[in-house]
């Protein structure tokens, strides 16, 4: 295990390495509690599933002051015959290297992709550094269809608490299934697997002085694959365990930074959206099982005290932006009692649609548009909780599945209206 840091001895150990068949990068920024285990894991994937691929993992990190790299660079596996059937006949090289440019997840994946460009590799892959339920199986699922089945883009499946990923469950996931034609159930999953074709792709396009350098990558990375036709697939992982977020904390600003990113890809790729009705499954590969899921707490009173108050201060743009009718509708619910209250799908659809015209015809400043959809959201993620209070984690997954279909059936209203 060969480990290299500074830009002068990254680009000797280029060199020196020509190529390699994979590529495993792990984006970091102040990750000591968690980044060793990441990187024994994925070591131990590449070790026990491709002894006989030329491998090279590499942590793009961004700066940190907490020992990060030094993890890095120190993580090791004492006994590597416990995991191994067969002596390993390849190197594994590791590299700990800075990324340059703005601030963000975006430019660390870019350094990852340039590395992955220049070593000529076959398959990629790239996990998050705050993981807690990695395996080494996971390495083998995600680049396993790339370099054995010729796919180009492999997105996570996870079993997930049914309050966690809200953001992705109630606009993400159903808006670009609806939108691409593509059933990828976590689009903004943070662990992909990807050919070398595929990130010599995303080299190609300029968007690393943009909101994608910055926050935006991981659903930029799967509608590119979706939107230009690369072979798509999905592995289920098992549980993603990481540091849960209560969905009714303040997430006005990944609101803003995920759905930003998903509108704006909406106007690069216009032509292939207006065309799709309907969606089809990506193909998923991995024994699924059932996993034990760590509770997500959830202040429903606090989302629907925001939303109300959103009703009072927010009339006027949300007036302008969903209509008098559909406002109505939202005022009515405001009037009811907080345990009866539930936000009808079709209602919710149409937001979301109008939200995206309106951002189209840029009626707002787009950050003041995103803004003040976060108490709609709030509202929706409270009703949500409440359906599924009682329900189990495969019955929430249904409701969720009615919610997309909306999506689907109720795709006119933002064709028909875009201009």
């Amino acid at each position: 295990m060969e480990s290299i840091t500074s830009r002068k001895s990254v680009n000797e150990q280029l060199d020196r390495i020509k190529t390699a068949d994979i590529l495993v990068g792990i984006p970091s920024y102040n990750n000591s509690r968690t980044i060793g285990h990441v990187v024994r894991a994925v070591q131990a994937g590449l070790a026990k599933y491709f002894p006989d691929r030329k491998a090279v993992l590499v942590d793009s990190d961004g700066g940190s002051t907490d020992g990060t790299v030094e993890i890095v660079q120190n993580a090791v596996i004492e006994n590597f015959q416990s995991i191994l059937l067969h002596h390993r006949a390849e190197p594994i090289f590791k590299m700990a290297v800075p990324y340059h440019g703005i601030a963000g997840k975006g430019s660390a994946f870019r350094t990852i992709f340039e590395l992955a460009e220049a070593l000529n590799v076959k398959a990629c892959a790239v996990v998050d550094s705050d993981l807690r339920s990695i395996t080494p199986e996971w390495v083998e699922l995600l680049l396993k269809p790339v370099l054995l089945e010729g796919f180009d883009y492999v997105a996570p499946l996870y079993h997930r608490h049914k309050y966690d990923g809200t953001i992705t469950n109630s606009i993400i996931y159903p808006l670009t299934r609806a939108l691409y034609g593509k059933r990828v159930r976590q689009p903004i999953g943070g662990d992909f697997g990807f050919s070398g074709r595929l990130a010599r792709h995303y080299l190609s396009k300029d968007v690393w002085q943009t909101d994608v350098a910055r926050y935006g990558i991981d659903i930029w990375m799967t509608t590119e694959a979706i939107a230009n036709e690369f072979k798509v697939a999905q592995a289920f992982l098992g549980a993603k365990i990481h540091d849960p977020k209560d969905p009714g904390a303040d997430l006005s600003a990944m609101l803003y930074q995920v759905v930003g990113s998903a509108f704006q890809l909406m106007e690069s790729y216009a032509p292939v959206w207006k065309k799709v009705r309907g969606s089809s499954q990506a193909p998923v590969f991995g024994f699924q099982y059932e996993v034990g899921l760590e509770h997500v707490a959830v202040d429903v009173g606090r989302m629907l005290r925001i939303f109300r108050e959103g009703i009072r201060n927010l009339k006027e743009i949300w007036i302008n932006v969903i209509g008098a009718g559909d406002f109505g509708q939202i005022e009515s619910l405001g009037a009811g009692s907080d345990e009866a209250f539930r936000f009808p799908p079709g209602l919710w659809t149409r937001i979301v649609y109008d939200y995206a015209l309106a951002y189209h015809r840029r009626k707002l400043s787009h950050e003041h548009l995103l803004k003040s959809l976060t108490p709609l959201y709030l509202g929706k993620t409270a009703s949500f909780v409440m359906e599924v209070r009682d329900k189990s984690q495969g019955e929430a997954e249904a409701e969720i599945e009615k919610l997309c279909m909306e999506f689907e059936e109720n795709k006119d209203h933002l064709s028909n209206n875009w201009r």
